[in-house]
């Protein structure tokens, strides 16, 4: 798809998913609600479709896509799982967990979407809605998040439009996304244990409880990341943002967690005045995106220290992604 097109918003009906099938099938963008975040849409296996993502999208060339299935034998048909990968897509899927693995000489997937590696992304979402779109496109579609690269993730239909307006095909709009925060992201070591590359919609608590052991995140330069989701500066806002802060400075905006010592900031929002990870977790883009137009992208975002376990680690990573120096 090329820019200056006419994005048009679909409904969550029969007729929007046809609609946005018919716009897959030619080649073109489609961005569509999953249980993490919304996806920026396009057959997998079209080197010229994806190749529009990453236009659409400023993405680097090096930094892969998820592809998305509708099932765990249709992911079984395009990457080789070890033992452990076939457990956790069975205790996870369909969920918001993408497992990363060789890919299988026969799958057919565009190269592009692996951007050089030899392994895969894949994930079967939870959605209703993901899940009626596979179901009609009846194929493989790579989805990343479906904003500007390195910006906030949308969690809204109004956050995709805002960004890729006259730059895709359509939005499907399917209201506020449940999780707020994307998929975790699972690897394999040569032996076959699992890495934990990306935190995410499930925790690291889970995963230990149905894998046993997970290894630590490897440390990915920017250059060659293996997984997506692992460039150090991503999910930012225009504004900076301070982490682990007790209070606002004078002239900061405020993003709180629990008891909130912001009293009354003329700019300040809470993740979750009662302290919960999974509120705050559905609340954080949005969050980031509502202040950072208060601000007009200037200035800076001081938030509250997050508790490090649970949906906590994943809600951390972003943040820390978010405070990143920016090239």
């Amino acid at each position: 798809m090329v820019a200056d097109c006419n994005t048009i918003r679909l409904s969550a009906t029969d007729r929007g998913i046809r609609a946005a099938v018919s716009f897959l099938r030619k080649g073109g963008l489609v961005a569509f609600p999953t249980e993490t975040v919304y996806g920026l849409g396009a057959d997998a296996r079209s080197e010229r479709a994806v190749a529009a993502i990453y236009r659409a999208k400023g993405r680097p060339a090096h930094n892969p896509v998820i592809v998305h299935v509708a099932s765990a034998a249709e992911a079984a048909a395009l990457i080789d799982l070890p033992d452990a990968g076939r457990k956790a897509a069975a205790a996870f899927w369909p969920g918001p967990l993408t497992l990363v693995a060789p890919v299988r000489g026969d799958s057919g997937i565009a190269p592009i979407c692996r951007a050089g590696a030899e392994t895969l992304a894949v994930r079967v979402p939870a959605h209703p809605l993901a899940r009626r779109l596979l179901a009609a496109f009846a194929g493989p579609i790579a989805a990343p998040s479906a904003n500007r690269s390195g910006q906030v993730s949308p969690t809204h239909a109004d956050h995709v439009m805002e960004e890729l307006l006259g730059r895709i095909d359509g939005v499907i709009d399917g209201g506020a996304c449940d999780v707020g925060l994307e998929s975790t992201i699972l690897g394999f070591d040569a032996d076959g244990s699992p890495r934990l590359l990306r935190p995410g919609g499930v925790s690291l608590e889970a995963l230990e409880a149905a894998l046993g052991p997970v290894g630590a995140a490897a440390i990915v330069e920017d250059e060659a990341p293996n997984a997506p989701g692992q460039l150090s500066s991503h999910y930012a806002p225009g504004a900076a943002v301070r982490l682990d802060a007790a209070a606002p400075e004078l002239g900061e905006a405020w993003l709180g967690f629990g008891p909130d010592p912001a009293r009354g900031s003329a700019i300040s929002l809470n993740l979750s005045p009662s302290g919960d990870l999974e509120e705050a977790a559905a609340t954080l883009f949005a969050a980031l995106r509502q202040l950072d137009e208060w601000l007009d992208r200037r200035g800076s975002i001081a938030v509250a220290s997050i508790p490090e376990h649970g949906l906590g680690r994943a809600i951390n990573d972003r943040l820390r992604r978010a405070a990143a120096p920016r090239g």
